[in-house]
């Protein structure tokens, strides 16, 4: 651990710092301020929301919506992807990078963790933690009530059923749930045709008419 570093460097390092010092306290209380304004807007007020995140988180692009209330610790180490939504009670606690790609859904209840505490109860006393990356790959759906522990990569197109507890590195093109959460299936192209279990989104004959129609476009 180098000794010269601030508490804010070592925490975007990765290593083990002190939360409590008055640079990174100041930034989570400009956070908790900025969401204070966001959380208490009228509902109408979408792009006066939209504008206090812009100016809150380390990206944002083109499209995005989160139903308030939401909640972080700094704000600037979330990077948002095209097209992204979260539902109600959205929380990150980004005390370190959380990349998140394109056209991700993140359900209710949600939450996003890069802290972590040493599980020895004295240095955890002494008020030592850390924080280690997540990251969300593009397409991702995350099912409410879910738990994203520190250091995760969730792949592309990927899963995740609702009340899941993902400790570990989840794969691109799956299915995951539970707690802890693992794999269920893949996601394959015969599930294009379905909205829910065996429940087709249009009828077969009319799906095969559909897919004829727009290969004629192309």
């Amino acid at each position: 651990m180098d000794n010269t570093k601030s508490e804010k460097e070592k925490m975007l390092a990765g290593e083990a710092y002190l939360a409590m010092g008055k640079e990174l306290f100041r930034e989570r209380q400009h956070a908790k301020e900025e969401l204070f304004k966001y959380n208490n807007l009228a509902p109408s007020k979408i792009k006066e929301r939209n504008q206090i995140l812009k100016k809150l988180l380390g990206k944002t692009v083109s499209s995005f919506f989160i139903e308030p209330p939401f909640r972080c610790d700094y704000g600037y180490n979330i990077e948002l992807g095209h097209n992204f939504y979260a539902n109600y009670n959205f929380t990150v606690l980004d005390c370190t990078l959380v990349k998140i790609g394109d056209n991700v859904m993140i359900g209710p209840n949600v939450s996003l963790f890069t802290a972590g505490h040493p599980v020895h109860a004295e240095p955890r006393n002494a008020g030592w933690e850390y924080a280690k990356p997540i990251v969300i790959g593009d397409n991702v759906w995350i099912g409410g009530h879910t738990v994203v522990n520190p250091g995760v990569t969730i792949g592309k197109n990927t899963v995740i059923g609702a009340g899941s507890v993902v400790t570990k590195d989840i794969p691109p093109n799956v299915i995951a749930v539970g707690n802890p959460c693992r794999i269920l299936r893949e996601i394959t192209d015969e599930d294009k045709a379905y909205y829910y279990k065996k429940e087709r989104i249009v009828p077969e004959d009319q799906h095969l008419h559909l897919f004829k129609t727009n290969n004629n476009e192309l």
